[in-house]
């Protein structure tokens, strides 16, 4: 299996692992020492002008006798002063000074900083090497870009077989102006909010299939990323050709199969009635599984829908009806039109996921509960269709993937209801189709709510009939 190394850690950056730079020190210790060297100091000054008064009155002449003492000891302490900022400038390495007076452990303490500096800034400069070499060496294009001018600051070697991004020609030039094969510019205004590009042609071979990513890390940088998915593409590609083909293929001898099943009369043979009962039941159900797959395959190898206006009053119609005939009367179905407007969109394909989320609310909700199929406008101008019931619920650690093929939060209860577990899958790629997204809310031993929120492109207004009221 291929294992990429793990990025470097701290322990193993370039100078971290030196003894010889750990020269942090007790600050308690460094206080002592600077106290006693200033008592020391102070004492030698006292003594030195101390011997210059004394000789003064003995030559006769004090003042002049301290005076020169005074300038000398002025002279010594500009030489210490003029030596410490010589080292603190200096690009040469030398020794701190050896006595114990202040200035020398003035010098001692700067030249240990100096020295703690030096090595802090080797490890920072190895870390980022470091860093860089494994971001450089990344397969996938990375780029930092600059979020309020949308320049690119760096990027690493990929960018360029992906990207077809040069250096030093594309640093500092705007993305949007180097990628305009790639939708970027629209995407990028998006910032924080922009989703992810999972197929775009790569600017340099269009055979390459890209996923682009927007991952804003600080206030002021986003990185670009680039991976190349023309392996995934086309692994998915086969898999749907595998499904599709597989389900032709099951259709014609299911359908034999079914046909012979419905010859039989079971009043003919009393003694095989509960074996041909179940028999033409798992070919019924095996018929739908196929049926199913052949739908959720046609949908994934289209990128658009044909659109008409749906009127949505005709399908929560025949959605409550359709809940009905499910039910068989053991459900109370409501139905409410309170959006006054229709759907832009593929009539077909929006009645088989709107039916999808019905039958499953009529399939796992216990008899006496209730379904109420709900069409509404949302804050933001478009519109919502609902489906409440009042079944077991889903626990909150299986939603995330209801939408997955053959998922089942309870595999014995979906055989039972006689689902095939790609309902909301279909549902997901329909509503993909048409811009819109799917919502799961739900409370164990309460119910669920299952949405379907429509963009305000999607809405239609509705001429024909007032706005709100209930479906008959």
């Amino acid at each position: 299996m291929d294992r990429r190394p793990d990025p470097p850690s701290l322990a193993g950056a370039p100078g971290l692992a030196d003894p010889a730079l750990d020269l942090r020190v007790d600050a308690g210790d460094d206080a002592a020492r600077m106290r006693s060297a200033w008592r020391r100091t102070l004492a030698l000054l006292s003594l030195a002008l101390a011997a210059a008064v004394l000789l003064g009155f003995a030559i006769g002449q004090p003042w002049p006798a301290l005076a020169a003492v005074a300038l000398g000891m002025l002279a010594w302490h500009y030489w210490r002063l003029r030596r410490v900022l010589d080292g603190l400038t200096g690009r040469r390495h030398r020794e701190p000074a050896r006595g114990d007076g202040a200035w020398d452990e003035l010098d001692r303490l700067l030249h240990r900083n100096q020295a703690e500096m030096r090595a802090r800034r080797r490890r920072l400069l190895g870390m980022l090497r470091a860093y860089r070499a494994a971001a450089a060496a990344l397969p996938d294009a990375v780029v930092v870009v600059d979020r309020n001018t949308q320049r690119m600051l760096w990027f690493n070697r990929a960018a360029t077989g992906l990207l077809g991004l040069q250096h030093p020609r594309d640093l500092g030039a705007p993305v949007a102006e180097r990628l305009q094969h790639l939708p970027v510019a629209r995407w990028m205004a998006s910032g924080r909010n922009a989703e992810p590009i999972l197929d775009a042609p790569s600017p340099v071979d269009g055979r390459l299939r890209l996923n682009l990513r927007l991952i804003p890390y600080s206030d002021e940088y986003w990185l670009l990323v680039a991976r190349d998915v023309s392996k995934l593409l086309h692994l998915e590609q086969m898999r749907r050709d595998f499904v599709a083909n597989v389900s032709h293929e099951l259709r014609t001898p299911l359908t034999v199969v079914h046909g012979y099943l419905d010859m039989l009369d079971p009043d003919d043979f009393p003694e095989w009635r509960p074996m041909l009962a179940e028999m033409q039941k798992q070919s019924q159900r095996m018929t739908q599984l196929v049926e199913d797959l052949l739908a959720l395959s046609r949908l994934e190898s289209r990128d658009s829908l044909p659109e008409e206006t749906v009127a949505m009053a005709s399908v929560l119609a025949t959605l409550r009806r359709e809940a009905e005939a499910c039910s068989k009367g053991q459900h109370r179905i409501e139905g409410r039109d309170l959006a006054g407007c229709d759907l832009l969109g593929s009539g077909r394909e929006l009645h088989s996921a709107f039916s999808n989320l019905v039958t499953n609310a009529v399939r796992h909700t216990p008899p006496g509960g209730r379904i109420t199929i709900e069409f509404s406008r949302d804050a933001d101008g478009g519109a919502v269709l609902a489906v409440h019931d009042t079944g077991p619920g889903v626990p909150p650690e299986h939603i995330p993937r209801l939408t997955e093929r053959f998922y089942r939060v309870s595999s014995s209860r979906s055989r039972e209801s006689g689902g095939t577990g790609l309902g909301l899958s279909i549902v997901k790629h329909v509503l993909g189709l048409h811009q819109a997204r799917l919502s799961v809310h739900s409370t164990v031993g309460q119910g669920s709510v299952f949405a379907c929120h429509f963009g305000r492109e999607r809405v239609h207004p509705r001429h024909d009939q007032d706005v709100g009221g209930t479906t008959p």
